[in-house]
């Protein structure tokens, strides 16, 4: 079966394979495009399997919000050139507009999901595995919400609109109108950007941060030879410290350094003639967790050479 050059353009568009690649496989198929489309498919799933164990670190993470929802989608790359290009940023974008429209809550129902292009999320990041050269993976998914009020979304260190290296939603519920709301969101998500709270209140703290910072407190009131009663309230007092300082509603405003969060609120709802209440928040920063891995690159360039 013949096949022309308008053949290879189509299967190149349809795929997003190279151009020599398009042709081998017209001609391993003898021109038949589906075949082709199949073969390309095959080939790629082989190189995004053989990429997938390679440290992806950078990427970008996405915010997109309607209405009175918001999500948070982190996708990370191996690179941070890779954040930059313009498919990769499209994916992120959309795959962020997915999540928020089918309310999909973790990364494998997002992976099933339809793409807006055809297909599922997770064959247009196999495709983008295979086509950009560089492993990326859906790394995680929250959404937040409020009944009646505003979820504000900010990015810190933005990319492009809505994609960024930190993402932040604040949900705050309210009779009060978003004319209050959306600048007192605004405030709150660049504090939470700087400040890096590790839960809304002390008594959401993960337990295992709580018993390790217990430990170390213990640790060090030891080390002072004081009496077992006094040790124990240093330690208590340590732990108290600790929850004011990572529970958000508690943490002192940077913007003016000596308010807490839940009175900046409270003020807010004063002055609005309604009360506030900061009833959620995501903050994801890129990579955040992540052990890079600096040889994946080295390794492989040995490895290819024959360098043990």
């Amino acid at each position: 079966m013949a096949y022309t050059a308008a053949d290879v353009k189509n299967l190149r568009e349809r795929t997003g394979a190279g151009m020599m690649d398009c042709k081998k496989a017209l001609d391993e198929s003898g021109g038949d495009f589906e075949a082709a489309v199949d073969a390309l498919r095959a080939k790629g799933l082989a190189a995004a399997a053989k990429k997938s164990s390679r440290t992806a670190a950078e990427g970008l993470v996405g915010v997109a919000v309607s209405g009175t929802k918001g999500v948070a989608v982190e996708v990370n790359s191996e690179t941070d050139f890779v954040a930059k290009n313009d498919q990769f940023q499209d994916f992120v974008r959309k795959a962020t507009e997915v999540a928020l429209g089918t309310g999909a809550a973790d990364v494998e129902t997002l992976k099933a999901a339809a793409y807006p292009d055809g297909g599922t999320v997770a064959d247009k990041l196999t495709n983008n595995v295979a086509t950009i050269g560089e492993n990326q993976q859906l790394r995680r998914i929250k959404h937040v919400s409020v009944t009646n009020g505003v979820v504000v979304p900010y990015m810190h260190n933005a990319a492009a609109a809505n994609l960024g290296k930190i993402g932040v939603l604040v949900a705050l519920e309210s009779e009060a109108g978003a004319d209050v709301l959306e600048p007192l969101g605004k405030q709150i998500a660049m504090h939470i950007a700087a400040a890096f709270p590790q839960a809304l209140t002390a008594e959401d703290l993960d337990p295992e941060l709580i018993a390790r910072e217990r430990k170390i407190a213990a640790e060090k009131a030891a080390e002072s030879g004081k009496p077992a009663e006094v040790q124990a309230k240093m330690v208590d007092g340590a732990v108290a410290k600790y929850a004011k300082e990572n529970a958000l509603l508690s943490q002192i405003f940077v913007m003016d350094n000596k308010t807490s969060i839940a009175d900046v609120v409270a003020q807010a709802g004063k002055a609005a003639g309604t009360k506030i209440a900061l009833v959620d928040y995501v903050r994801f920063q890129l990579g955040e967790g992540i052990e890079k891995e600096e040889t994946d690159f080295a390794a492989e360039v040995a490895a290819a050479a024959g360098i043990k």
